[in-house]
Formats: structure tokens, sequence, C-alpha cells
């Protein structure tokens, strides 16, 4: 058996069976490490079979382990019973393997961090408007691009900045009206953040990019993905994905609403950051990372605020994930209460069954609320670093 990489950098596993000549090649599609599940694809081998896809899942029960495996295969008969039948035995067999080696074979462990970190560099791109971005130095291949979320700015991605910037050029960008970037003139849409995207891509001489999104930066970076496919080696959404493109419009003017009445009453984010650290934060939130959640937020004016606000409850579609062409991975924290994992967990789904070459990954990180990246940067850097390790330069 050996490991096969496609042009987009998924994982091919090429083998063949003893006593045969037939090599047989599997696509992974899906995999969780948090969730112990993993999903793969036939693309060659298998006579007559129209599809196969399979599905792992480790779970427990009653102090045992409890491993599921199946198959859903399209073919016509009498050739769908054959593989049906051929695949029971394969799986029977498996699943005795895995009984017999139990608990021989430790855990792989997690990506290990860069031993050095890679040193970064504020940059400011004159024009309309004004964009400040954090910047590592330049390095072969696709530029690996930080998004943060409503409440944040390009300081939130320090750690990760500094651990991808070992391995792909990267930058964290303070969205227009944050930190050191400028509005625009008009209230901001969709489409102004994309072509930020593509002013910072040329800026940088990029071919491609890895876009990395936090809420409401995951649906900036997965609206720029639906327009420009072409252009993203990856796509790395965090703690949201479809923002309200599919809440209805009830739903959208209360979510602006209530909070635009503390701006209507005269006061800043500073005052009411409070108790926004205390929305996003985990149960085990350090004083330090709360102390940092508080400071993006009191940084923001309310003029931003204000205007991030209409454009996230203004969405232009309801995306469709059969335009994503990319790999994607999706995290999210364990305590979120904007993005629970049941509910990413689920756009995770979605995407892989609504893709056409799905290579997905999906994972909870453990003891972090909605700002995962911040309170668990190492658990996030691991498989952050182990997904752009994939990404083809």
């Amino acid at each position: 058996m050996r490991e096969e990489r496609d042009q987009r950098g998924s994982i091919i596993r090429a083998f063949t069976v003893h006593g045969e000549d037939t090599l047989y090649r599997e696509r992974l599609t899906w995999f969780s490490g948090s969730d112990r599940t993993l999903g793969y694809s036939h693309i060659e081998g298998i006579a007559g079979a129209d599809s196969y896809d399979a599905r792992i899942a480790v779970s427990e029960a009653d102090r045992a382990t409890v491993v599921r495996w199946k198959a859903t295969v399209k073919a016509a008969e009498p050739r769908l019973t054959q593989i049906c039948e051929g695949t029971r035995a394969i799986f029977e067999a498996g699943i005795a393997a895995l009984s017999q080696i139990a608990g021989t074979a430790g855990a792989p462990g997690p990506v290990a961090a860069p031993a050095t970190l890679a040193t970064t560099e504020d940059t400011v791109l004159n024009g309309a408007p004004r964009l400040a971005l954090t910047v590592s130095p330049h390095r072969d291949g696709p530029l690996c691009l930080f998004l943060h979320g409503i409440g944040g700015a390009r300081g939130n991605w320090q750690a990760q900045l500094s651990a991808s910037g070992k391995v792909l050029r990267s930058a964290a960008l303070d969205l227009r009206g944050y930190g050191a970037s400028a509005l625009g003139e008009n209230q901001s849409t969709i489409d102004d953040y994309c072509a930020d995207i593509l002013r910072v891509r040329q800026a940088l001489s990029a071919d491609r990019l890895v876009l990395v999104g936090l809420s409401y930066g995951s649906w900036i970076a997965t609206s720029f993905a639906m327009r420009h496919p072409e252009l993203l080696a990856g796509l790395v959404l965090s703690g949201g994905c479809t923002g309200m493109s599919e809440a209805g419009a009830a739903e959208r003017d209360a979510f602006r609403t209530s909070r635009q009445v503390p701006l209507d009453a005269g006061k800043t984010p500073a005052d009411f950051a409070p108790a926004v650290v205390e929305m996003l934060a985990g149960p085990s939130a350090m004083q330090a990372v709360r102390e940092l959640l508080f400071d993006s937020m009191a940084a923001i004016p309310a003029r931003t605020y204000r205007d991030a606000l209409v454009c996230f409850t203004n969405p232009p579609e309801r995306f469709d994930f059969s335009r994503l062409t990319m790999p994607v991975l999706m995290m999210t924290g364990e305590h979120d209460r904007l993005a629970s994992p049941s509910e990413i967990r689920g756009v995770a789904n979605r995407i892989l069954t609504e893709s056409t070459r799905p290579d997905v990954r999906y994972e909870t990180i453990a003891d972090a609320g909605h700002v995962c990246n911040v309170e668990q940067p190492e658990a996030y850097n691991a498989f952050l670093l182990e997904f752009l390790g994939r990404v083809p330069r």
C-alpha cells in the first residue's frame, strides 16, 4: 500500500489485495479526529461500480470500543450484489484485524509546532480604503490569509500567523474599518470584502490563497470561495460558515436590532465589551484571554461595528456548496454558544455531500468557546498546520 496525493493535496490510498493484480485507489473524503470518523471514496479498481463511498466511525459502549464500517454502493445487478458481498467480507476481516491489535498501537500525536516561529511585520496597502496587514516573510506557494470576526482584529491571529508563516507565507488582515484599516465611503458589502482580498492577493504577489476565517471572517471567506474557487488552495472555517445567509428576514432583523440598541443609545463597543466577552469565552478561559478579547472588542469604532452588522445581516445569497472545489477544514469550540459543534459538524457534512470532489475535515476544539484559536492556540495550530502541510506549493 502507498499514499499518493492528487493535484489539490487530497490523500489517496493505492493498494493491491493479496492474490490479485488489480490496483485499487481510494480518496480520503472526510476525517475528524475529535469525532473519530473517517470517510473515503473509490476512484479505481472496483469493476462495474458507479460509486462507492465508505464511512468508519469509532465509539465507546459498555467499556468496549465499537467500530462501525459501512459503504454505499451504486452499480447494476448482478454486479451490485457481488460488490456488496465482497465488501462485507473485507469489512469483517478488517474489524477482526483491528480487534487483534487493539491496545498495541498508540494514537498518532498532534502535528508539532515549528521549532522556531516566523517573524512578522506590519504593512499598509494605501488606496481606497486603506488596508492594514501583519505579514510573514516571502515563501513560495499559496498565501495563507487570516480573517477575523466581527468583534476582533488581526492581532487575534498572532499565534497562528507565527506558526503558519513557517509553512506558507501568511498574513492577517484588519477588515475595513478595524484596527489600522479604513472604512469605505459607502456601506460595506460582501463584494467589497472580496475585493479587499483580491487587493491583498495582488499586493503580495500570491497566485492562490488559503483563507482562514473566524465567525464573520468565515462567512467572508466562504463568500469569496463561492465567487473565486479557482483562486483557493484551501479553506479553513472556524466558529461559523453560513453566517445569516440561511436565516429568515425576521431573524436577521432581530439579530441586527438587538446589537444596534446600545449603539442607538450612544454607547460604544467598549461599553458593552464585558458582556460580549462573557458570550464569546469558554468556561475555562484564562484572564489573559478574556483581556485580549475585551481589548479587541473595545477598540472597534461604533461606526465600524454598525457597518459590519448591516453587512452581516444582509447576505446577498444562500451558499451553493457544490462550488467548493478546494479542501476544507472546519473547526469550532466545544463550548461555542454562537456556532455549536452540532451546527458546524452539520455544515461540514453538507459540504461533504454537496461538493463535487469532497475533501473535508471537521474538528471540535476541546475546552474552547467561540474564539477557539485564541483560547486554545496549540490545539488549533495542530489541526491548521496538518491541513497547510498538505497544500501543494
